[in-house]
């Protein structure tokens, strides 16, 4: 057409700079990713036990099914975090465990599903190295990573990788005439190198971590002469900086800007990309699905969308050519909807839906039976509907017994005589996890199923020896969750939906109040906005002001403990018990100790502001039920917003 057009490292143009090629030779290829599975395998909420038809790959493998009967050239790849983050991972992780030979459900599923590849993501770690390399034995498909490695080399090409750093697929690409070509499609993946930190106790230092893009930035050249025509990069990371810096968690942007990859599938924030929430960054095209020029897609959590990258390929001089690009997301609350489908006439492809559905089905029972095992009875509900106005019952049971325990473990030891802590943040407090995604257990029985709800993670418990500076700290860390609040404006949005609630530090034990008419010291990921930014007032540990030299204990888990977050003092230096102990277990002994829970949901800080200043608490609808707890905020419901999440008028 003879055009100046913009090419990437495959010539890849946007459709409307496409030359004129004779259709019959163009090729159609279809990526499809999956990603933060998290072990959600059967469209069911384990927690509420109850069905969920929005998430769990069963449902999502017949939407590849029907993706796959619309194109004739299909790839599908998983981008890691599908081990952990249900019972079911806890179920054959501890319970029912996995003897050499045996098939864990999740890789009897992606067997079953035909997975192309796979890379790991940061969760596959908190089972422990040994039970992850058990899991994927009997994977009948490559899986890779490049920057996790045994031991380093004098460069990324010299590493042990834990796992093949990439892998080459010879594929026979059939064009839109029936005739066939060769092609070599190059996977890579990554995750992020906080795994070693986050993981510590479990790993014993049996693996290290590079730097995501140093590592792909060295290989990719390598896969490219090995004969990659195209390059694949399976990033378990987020959109984050636009620069890379030395170790970033989320680096899909640096990533994007290696020469050699094609494509990015991304992942690790459970996030949906392209969406409206990355517009405007420099080098991201949210209406091309783009990022520095290459097709990227993030396809949420728990099965709840399939990422669809949509090549037009032609070969010309003996190398492939793409000559456009479409990314969608399928989501599953839209799966009886008619997906766009290419004119390419019909297609048989094998079903691979129902035998996943049988594979899951055997797995579902044994948990089910597990998780309804009766342990101890409350003889008043447990959620965390209103845990941002300090009132969750939820929280406040976790901080007991972290507490008890390590008081128990410390009592004769140096560090017995100081104060102990409990923080707690709650496991489901709405957020990115929808209007469900909330702890709710009701008066009555609690069972294995309700522990689980109160704590989703598998975290050990731990602790630090802070100051009392370093504690003020960790608060205003969890006070940034909340807008700056304004003399003269009503109803403003009382939270900022850029602060993930599993950063909302709750520490049992002081008692502290959150001014809201003061800007926040820090931004949703953990970035300074200004030191000098204050919102804790009036700190108190039995009733008197804290000393910014006093020391204390404070429990919390092993993720915490080792950075995750950016929390002060939250450092292996700082540490002063940590236990191989799971978190939850010791929830559960806890209650088992306890002939009746007595559970005060009041929580230790206030919120301060003007009297009858209102704003608006976005709460899960289940809420309604229990709205009299918070009598005291005059609240009014106001309806249900556009992502189905209750708005509730509260008076500060």
């Amino acid at each position: 057409m003879g055009r100046n057009v913009k090419k990437s490292d495959m010539g890849q143009e946007r459709w409307q700079f496409a030359p004129v090629i004779e259709v019959s030779s163009t090729v159609d290829l279809r990526i499809m990713e999956t990603t933060d599975l998290h072990v959600h395998l059967h469209p069911y909420d384990y927690y509420a036990d109850c069905p969920n038809p929005d998430l769990g790959l069963v449902r999502l493998s017949e939407l590849v099914d029907q993706a796959r009967s619309e194109v004739p050239n299909c790839l599908l790849f998983d981008n890691g975090d599908f081990l952990q983050g249900t019972p079911v991972g806890d179920f054959f992780a501890y319970d029912r465990g996995l003897k050499e030979g045996d098939l864990h459900p999740v890789m009897a599923a992606m067997n079953a599903m035909r997975y192309d590849a796979i890379t790991l993501g940061n969760h596959e770690f908190n089972y422990g190295l040994d039970f992850l390399m058990k899991s994927l034995g009997q994977a009948e498909f490559p899986v890779v990573s490049a920057n996790i490695v045994k031991s380093m080399g004098h460069g990324p090409r010299a590493d042990r990788c834990l796992v093949k750093p990439y892998q080459l697929l010879r594929q026979s690409l059939v064009d839109r005439a029936g005739v066939s070509h060769d092609i070599c499609v190059g996977v890579i993946g990554v995750a992020p190198p906080q795994i070693t930190v986050w993981e510590r106790l479990h790993l014993h230092n049996r693996i290290q971590m590079r730097d995501m893009v140093e590592s792909a930035a060295a290989w990719v050249p390598e896969m490219r002469e090995a004969g990659a025509d195209l390059v694949v990069m399976l990033a378990h990371t987020g959109l984050g900086p636009l620069r890379h810096t030395d170790g970033m968690e989320n680096a899909a942007i640096p990533l994007a800007r290696i020469d050699g990859v094609d494509l990015l599938l991304t992942g690790h924030s459970h996030q949906v990309f392209p969406s409206r929430i990355f517009a405007d960054i420099p080098g991201v095209d949210i209406d091309k699905g783009t990022i520095c020029g290459k097709p990227t897609v993030m396809s949420g959590f728990f099965g709840s969308h399939l990422g669809v990258i949509d090549l037009r390929m032609v070969r010309e001089g003996g190398r492939w050519r793409v000559i456009g690009s479409k990314v969608e997301n399928r989501a599953l609350r839209d799966a009886s909807m008619s997906f766009s489908r290419p004119d390419l006439g019909p297609r048989t492809q094998p079903m691979r839906s129902p035998k996943v559905r049988k594979i899951v089905a055997r797995a579902h029972d044994m948990v089910l039976e597990n998780i309804r095992q009766p342990i101890g009875q409350t003889s008043a509900p447990i959620n965390s509907f209103f845990v941002f106005l300090g009132h969750s019952g939820s929280t406040a049971l976790v901080a007991d017994a972290q507490r008890a325990f390590v008081a128990r473990r410390l009592a004769d030891g140096p560090h017995g005589s100081l104060p102990v802590l409990s923080s707690v943040s709650p496991s489901k407090a709405g957020g990115l996890g929808g209007p469900r995604n909330y702890t709710n257990v009701a008066a009555g029985a609690l069972t294995v199923r309700s522990l689980a709800d109160l704590y989703t993670y598998p975290n050990r418990i731990a602790a630090l020896k802070l100051t009392g500076a370093q504690i003020a700290c960790w608060l205003e860390r969890s006070a940034s969750c909340y807008n700056q609040l304004h003399d003269g404006l009503e109803d403003e949005m009382l939270l900022n939906p850029a602060h993930p609630s599993y950063n909302f530090e709750v520490i049992y034990g002081l008692e502290y109040e959150f001014d809201l008419t003061q800007p926040a010291r820090f931004e949703g990921d953990g970035t300074v906005i200004h030191p000098r930014n204050s919102r804790v007032r009036n700190l108190r540990w039995r009733g008197a002001p804290v000393d910014p030299d006093a020391e204390f204990v404070l429990c919390t888990n092993s993720f915490r403990a080792h950075g995750a977050g950016g929390f002060e003092g939250a450092s292996a230096g700082n540490l002063v018990f940590e236990d191989p102990a799971i978190t939850r277990d010791i929830l559960r002994e806890y209650v088992r100790n306890q002939s009746h829970l007595a559970i005060d949901p009041q929580g230790p800080f206030r919120l301060q502001f003007r009297t009858g200043k209102t704003a608006i608490l976005r709460t899960g609808p289940a809420a309604y039920e229990h709205i009299d707890t918070i009598s005291a905020f005059a609240p009014e419901l106001m309806g249900v917003d556009k992502k189905g999440f209750m708005r509730v008028r509260v008076q500060l």
